[in-house]
């Protein structure tokens, strides 16, 4: 059996994109993230230790969107993801990383893209 953490929408100002232009000023971007672990040991216990912290979770996130630009919300999710997947707790993450204000050839909602990356060996 797979339990999940689930952190739906965080918002962070990042500077991030193809073009110069988008990394010049913060604009939005918008992060969900999934975390399967084993959720029980925590649930019986209510001890803290025992799972991942939903605060450093969000920390890893604000910290890498809010950090050096790159132009791939690609790079992004795999750079969120490999941090999450640190934490030995966390055999697999969902990530999904939105764009709310990107620019196209017209009217879009968002564009984004998600990952699910698990523990490596």
């Amino acid at each position: 059996m797979t339990d999940w953490i689930v952190l739906s929408n965080i918002r962070v100002d990042g500077r991030h994109g193809a073009t110069d232009e988008e990394q010049a000023s913060p604009q939005p971007f918008e992060v969900d993230v999934e975390i399967a672990l084993d959720l029980q040991p925590a649930g019986r216990s209510d001890d803290l230790d025992r799972t991942v912290d939903y605060r450093e979770t969000d920390a890893v996130v604000r910290e890498i969107v809010g950090g050096p630009s790159v132009r791939l919300l690609e790079t992004l999710a795999e750079q969120i993801a490999e941090r999450i997947l640190d934490d030995p707790r966390a055999d697999e993450v969902v990530i999904r990383v939105r764009k709310p204000q990107v620019r196209l050839g017209g009217p879009i909602d968002w564009s984004g893209v998600e990952i699910r990356r698990g523990r490596p060996g």
